[in-house]
């Protein structure tokens, strides 16, 4: 009987040819399309299942909600190719959703679990944006016996600066933020909008956190300059009219801006379509 492990390689070639097929592409682009259902419709027959069709079918799974499945899928993903980062970064992600979502006794464990994958795929990949930012999230909001704390927050941003200076004064301005520092965090997210002046997610970042401290005249000059950056970017869309619901002002605005959204064709990074619904029926 031959072992695969024996082959060294003969499992990534495999990947690659599996996640070449038409059904692989097909399955991909409809999970970019949001189509989640269809997505996995056209990736659960598939046979044999290499690491890139399980990875995307426990996305899938975590898109649709179904945490114990996702994290069920995405270890098998894992144990073919335990060095793949973004394996590991949703993994990470869905231990930390099972976590919000279990009783008290199996939390903990699951949150656990969520950090040590963060853990491992942000020693994998320092430079992933995506699971240095879940990780900085989980350290300032986990408490200390979870392996959380605001050391490990700075430790993490210091690196996340070394490979983005934009992203890293982010990090800082979050636990600033955390601390309540809502100076030094202003100052820190417009040093990441001077330090990337072209991209639109820091203006963003600055025009919401005025908004939220009640500074609206400055929030909407920053969130116009996004709009003349990206006049159709849908998240855009979403965060201005979410500022307008919570602070509970031009509300007209704020509809027609989620009307738009909910027209737009939203990927994956986007806010769900939900989230867009609730703030309509927040408006009446």
């Amino acid at each position: 009987m031959v072992r695969l492990a024996a082959i060294p390689g003969l499992l990534a070639v495999c990947a690659v040819v599996s996640a070449a097929t038409p059904e692989f592409e097909r399955a991909h682009e409809l999970y970019h399309r949001t189509n989640y259902q269809e997505s996995l419709a056209l990736l659960l027959p598939v046979q044999p299942k290499n690491a890139a069709v399980l990875h995307l079918i426990g996305q899938n799974y975590f898109m649709l909600a179904e945490y114990k499945k996702s994290t069920d899928t995405l270890e098998r993903a894992a144990a073919m190719d335990p060095k793949d980062p973004q394996i590991l970064l949703w993994l990470g992600r869905a231990y930390g959703r099972r976590a919000e979502t279990a009783g008290p006794f199996t939390a903990p464990g699951y949150a656990s679990k969520a950090r040590q994958m963060l853990e491992h795929a942000v020693a994998l990949d320092p430079s992933n944006k995506e699971a240095t930012g879940d990780l900085l999230d989980f350290y300032l909001d986990a408490p200390g016996f979870l392996g959380g704390g605001v050391q490990k927050a700075e430790a993490l941003a210091e690196t996340i600066a070394r490979t983005d200076p934009a992203e890293g004064h982010y990090a800082q301005a979050v636990i600033e933020e955390k601390r309540k520092q809502y100076a030094a965090a202003e100052e820190q997210l417009r040093r990441a909008a001077d330090v990337a002046p072209r991209q639109v997610s820091r203006v963003v970042a600055l025009a919401k956190y005025l908004a939220k401290r009640g500074r609206i005249d400055e929030s909407e000059a920053m969130f116009e300059r996004a709009s003349r950056m990206a006049p159709n970017d849908p998240q855009i869309l979403f965060e201005r009219a979410n500022a307008y619901v919570e602070n509970r002002r031009n509300l007209p605005q704020a509809r027609e801006l989620l009307e738009r959204y909910l027209r737009s064709p939203l990927t994956p990074d986007d806010p769900p379509r939900e989230q867009a619904e609730a703030l309509l029926k927040k408006i009446g």
